[in-house]
């Protein structure tokens, strides 16, 4: 309650706070207003059948079940972001401009991904649009209306990701993650409402046993995304001038999740393109889209194959991000140049393949970690034949990351300004 009280009454940070609130203010706003023609209880029952989509929708904030022009949320964004980091495998230049040119690389690597981000927005709008009309959640659409709202719901993508963008800027935690944390939580009172409402004592010890899931599900996230390896640094004695530096001993610190929550986000990105492809297809042949989306949503909806290819891909995607964000060679150069080494190691190559040693050990339990609450609401529903949680296993595993994010910014700001009074 302290560091509440001292957020407001910083003239600065209360500022900063207050403008993020009013931008997820208007992000949920915009996510109320529908594209015309929609079936509201067809729609309901889409979204019930298809658990991929229902993912999606809390991804979107809920913008999706009622065909918002958000509907897409920051998905296409992501997918863009997704394509250009496996580019940067393929290609070594991308990956050149992204760490060598520190600042101006990050730059334009975030520009192409906005670039990138329009024809995604495009191709997903129309294949969803085309999915509805097929599954008949909406009436048919002539060729121009067809045209108006595939350009505003990819109008909605593009402004949706500048929000995303405005909010990392006043580093009151991540944009994206941000937006899809009030997304998941807007969700949260009309999902309490219902379940109060159909209350049955005779499911009571389901009630308490998914009561302590949820605690559970939040104590370990929190201990994971907190949990660090501590490496032990001394740094060599040098002297400059008239003064003596270094001869302290230090550590650096591995986070256990390095990655995040964004496998998770990435996973489920490249489960929902499999049927925006199948729908895209629809250009050139309708009935080959239909049957190839029949295909992938028998395939995607047996809870079976759905875990299980949902879980490797979290895991998969945790060493792939772990990979592209951190790099050993340059902690072991960037702790060579400032004279501090790791006690019975040689600086250079034998430091960094040894702090790469240490993150591949450590990321695998993270990864685990990761997949086992990724896939916890459907071994609960498999085991016990009800759902889980009000938001499921993922999406309170996003709610509890991006908050102790966004704690840990706020913190940091308050620590920066402490200082700058002290001084």
């Amino acid at each position: 309650m302290n560091k509440i009280i001292q957020i407001f009454k910083v003239k600065d940070l209360r500022r900063k706070i207050l403008i993020v609130a009013f931008l997820l203010a208007v992000f949920r706003l915009m996510a109320a207003i529908p594209i015309p023609g929609v079936d509201p209880e067809k729609l309901r029952e889409f979204f019930a059948s298809n658990q991929l989509f229902g993912f999606l929708n809390i991804f979107s904030g809920g913008a999706l079940s009622n065909l918002s022009i958000m509907m897409l949320g920051v998905s296409p964004y992501i997918t863009a972001t997704i394509i250009l980091q496996l580019l940067m495998i393929i290609f070594p230049k991308l990956k050149e401009i992204y760490y060598e040119e520190g600042a101006a690389g990050r730059a334009k690597f975030n520009r192409l991904s906005r670039y990138l981000t329009v024809p995604l927005a495009i191709l997903q709008a129309y294949g969803f649009l085309n999915l509805l009309i097929s599954q008949q959640a909406i009436g048919q659409l002539t060729l121009i209306n067809l045209l108006i709202n595939v350009l505003v719901i990819t109008a909605g993508s593009v402004l949706l990701m500048w929000l995303g963008e405005l909010i990392s800027e006043y580093k009151i935690g991540n944009g994206v993650s941000l937006l899809i944390f009030a997304g998941i939580v807007s969700g949260l009172p009309a999902g309490l409402r219902s379940l109060i409402f159909s209350y049955n004592p005779a499911a009571l010890p389901s009630y308490v046993i998914f009561a302590i899931l949820a605690i559970a599900v939040i104590a370990g996230v929190t201990f994971v995304n907190e949990g660090e390896r501590k490496i032990p640094v001394s740094y060599a004695k040098r002297v400059r001038g008239m003064k003596m530096y270094g001869g302290v001993a230090s550590y650096l610190p591995l986070k256990a999740n390095q990655a995040g929550v964004i496998p998770i986000i990435f996973a489920i990105s490249v489960l929902l393109f499999p049927q925006f492809i199948a729908q895209a297809v629809s250009i050139f042949s309708v009935d080959f889209s239909l049957k190839l989306n029949s295909w992938v949503t028998a395939f995607l909806n047996n809870a079976w194959i759905y875990s299980s290819v949902y879980f490797i891909l979290v895991v998969i995607f945790a060493y792939f991000y772990t990979a592209i964000t951190f790099n050993p060679q340059e902690i072991a150069k960037n702790l060579q140049q400032n004279g501090g080494f790791i006690p019975g190691l040689r600086p250079g190559q034998p430091t960094s393949d040894f702090i790469a040693k240490i993150v591949s050990r450590i990321t695998l339990f993270g990864a685990l970690f990761l997949g086992l609450i990724a896939i916890l609401p459907n071994i609960t529903r498999l085991a016990m034949g009800v759902s889980a949680f009000t938001i499921g296993g993922t999406a309170l595993l996003i709610v509890v990351a991006v908050a102790l994010e966004t704690m840990k910014q706020i913190d940091s700001q308050l620590v920066t300004r402490e200082y700058e009074g002290i001084f």
